[in-house]
């Protein structure tokens, strides 16, 4: 099949996020480890082409490599679960509970964190020659990014907080459909493509990615940028984390499951019926509800 209509799609999503929740903890773990590495890493380089270039736009145009790697090998973020585990507990899937769906965030949370940070650890070699030498241009940038997107946050006090969770937010919503759209065909091009649209969206608007942010923190303060972890946890982690799960299911996986998955049963407005005397009659329910028809392919 080249293309899945959105209710194919829609049993693609609840089949995938049954599975997840279905791997082995060292699975699991391993899985979303080498997705944040992949993840971080493609971070990286668009960091270094921004900086080396002086062209942003073409960081974003190429940070969706790494988005593109890790999904082609099966690898897991946690922006994605947030989106797909849900919706297999809302299907009532066998072995999909919430604790199921809680057991399966923390996992990948910790092998993401595990995966971003040993990124952040190498790069941080590789831009200070070791740590005996000042970070290069690029590693100057990482630790201003740093910088900006947490004090610049905590500048604006409770305005600063909203602002972040809501970048939070756009951020999920796209890489969630980056995630669904990937799934609407078995053409390795086709899902490039699909998948290359929004990632490139989000990470030249400057949202916040939560798995990023695993890595251009933590390496900001490996070269010395000036902010705090506790400036990192409260104000960029934690709520970043929140906007992500937050954006990914309510805007991306809930209105495509609640009007795919779980389509509402049609109605019709029915012709009032004339009795012989000429007076007119309500029709009965069955002449108002309409059950619902399979969607035709190709309707978007």
């Amino acid at each position: 099949m080249s293309y899945a209509t959105p209710a194919a799609l829609v049993t693609r999503m609840v089949d995938a996020g049954a599975y997840k929740m279905q791997l082995s903890t060292r699975d699991t773990l391993i899985r979303a480890f080498m997705g944040a590495a992949i993840l971080t890493l493609g971070a990286a380089f668009a960091v270094t082409v921004s900086t080396q270039t002086g062209q942003p736009l073409l960081g974003a145009l190429l940070f969706p490599i790494g988005f593109v790697l890790l999904y082609l090998l099966g690898y897991d973020l946690l922006t994605g679960v947030f989106t797909l585990a849900p919706l297999a507990v809302l299907d009532k899937r066998p072995g999909a509970t919430v604790g199921a769906m809680f057991r399966n965030w923390g996992l990948v949370f910790l092998g993401n964190f595990g995966g971003a940070i040993l990124v952040a650890v190498l790069m941080a070699v590789y831009f200070t020659y070791g740590f005996s030498a000042d970070p290069s241009p690029v590693g100057l940038a990482i630790g201003e990014i740093g910088h900006g997107r947490t004090i610049g946050y905590a500048d604006h006090g409770a305005a600063g907080m909203l602002t972040l969770f809501i970048r939070g937010m756009l951020c999920n919503w796209m890489v969630s459909t980056a995630v669904i759209l990937a799934m609407v065909t078995e053409s390795v091009p086709g899902k490039i493509i699909a998948m290359w649209l929004p990632i490139s969206l989000f990470f030249y608007m400057g949202f916040e990615h939560s798995i990023v942010n695993m890595f251009l923190f933590p390496s900001g303060l490996l070269l010395g940028a000036d902010f705090t972890i506790m400036d990192y946890l409260i104000w960029n982690e934690i709520p970043t984390v929140i906007g992500n799960l937050v954006g990914g299911l309510l805007l991306a996986g809930l209105p495509l499951y609640l009007t795919y998955g779980r389509t509402a049963t049609r109605r019709v407005k029915a012709p009032r019926l004339r009795s012989t005397a000429g007076k007119s009659t309500a029709p009965s329910p069955a002449a108002v509800e309409v059950e619902r028809t399979p969607e035709p392919a190709g309707v978007s």
